[in-house]
């Protein structure tokens, strides 16, 4: 056998041995909680195809949307399990690995948008997130504005003293037990993927979430009254498993990192848009918007924000206020 023929054979196999190599991808799963037509899914396809794009297809992410993974506690487990690569979540339910995080769920906590803003672009943020980081493993990509979350019932609620007894549907973490027990309610937790049916068979008489949620989930289907209270500013974090990320090489861990941060970006855009227009847009539905006074909501809730047994200091309390 001559040396040409030896090299192409030589060549052939060391083609056929890298081959596999160089064409393997890593397919990755990503899940929420929310409808296919809410910007958190939409944004997650984008940065989902920006990511394949910018790696030069190195990375395949399937996202699953509308529990289809598994309620918002099973996705969690399951990041942390590492059977799920990336997830969205409420601050709340992250606070349960890192009791600070849940203050960005806490009622009442930020004064409007902008407070919630600053305080997404600032230190503090950072900070909660490192200690989330630390306590958990996993990496946080990610910080979107949720919305709002207000009041839908088929009772008309004006005042706090309303609310006493209301069986008041809630998120299933321990956080959003404070703002109705601070108004008499009696909080009920279900699943996301449960609410309509509870609130159609009576199970619950209320639920709160922000007007876009109520959109695309179709609460004001079965509730009379949607009523104002802006009682927490919700947020979500785009959260990576840490086993996921521990094999991510740095350079692709920038990418992920600078896309996921544009998709977060992206989403609190068009949800902002979505929530200016909607109280309107429910009106000539002929859904009955129940504008409040939401002082005696706030006063009544004051005690438990500060009190020794709130899952953040007091420390960390008054410097989220003293954002301006």
């Amino acid at each position: 056998m001559n040396l040409r023929i030896c090299g192409a054979i030589v060549l052939a196999t060391i083609v056929a041995i890298t081959a596999p190599a160089a064409s393997a991808q890593t397919k990755l799963k990503w899940a929420h909680v929310y409808e296919s037509s809410e910007p958190y899914h939409l944004q997650a396809l984008w940065a989902a195809e920006e990511i394949r794009k910018r790696t030069n297809g190195r990375y395949q992410i399937d996202v699953f949307p509308a529990s289809t993974l598994g309620k918002e506690t099973d996705i969690n487990q399951a990041l942390s399990l590492g059977t799920i690569d990336i997830i969205y979540t409420g601050m709340a339910f992250a606070g349960r690995n890192y009791p600070p995080m849940s203050i960005a769920s806490g009622p009442f906590v930020f004064r409007d948008f902008d407070h919630w803003q600053k305080f997404r672009n600032g230190p503090i943020f950072r900070e909660l997130a490192k200690g989330y980081e630390d306590k958990s493993g996993n990496h946080i990509v990610g910080y979107t504005y949720y919305g709002q979350r207000h009041l839908t019932a088929n009772k008309l609620v004006t005042k706090p003293e309303d609310m006493k007894g209301m069986k008041l549907r809630v998120p299933d973490a321990p956080l959003f037990m404070m703002f109705p027990r601070a108004v008499g309610a009696n909080p009920t937790p279900i699943a996301f993927a449960e609410v309509y049916l509870a609130l159609q068979n009576g199970t619950v008489d209320a639920q709160e979430n922000p007007l876009p949620t109520i959109d695309a989930k179709k609460f004001y289907e079965v509730q009379k009254y949607i009523i104002l209270t802006g009682h927490i500013t919700e947020s979500l974090v785009t959260i990576v498993s840490g086993s996921t990320w521990g094999k991510i090489p740095d350079a692709d861990r920038k990418i992920f990192s600078d896309v996921m941060w544009e998709a977060s970006t992206r989403a609190t855009n068009d949800i902002l848009e979505q929530e200016n227009r909607l109280a309107a847009e429910f009106e000539k539905r002929g859904k009955t918007v129940v504008k409040v006074d939401r002082g005696p909501f706030i006063k009544a809730v004051q005690p438990a924000l500060t009190a020794p047994d709130a899952p953040w200091p007091k420390e960390l309390y008054d410097r989220v206020e003293a954002i301006k």
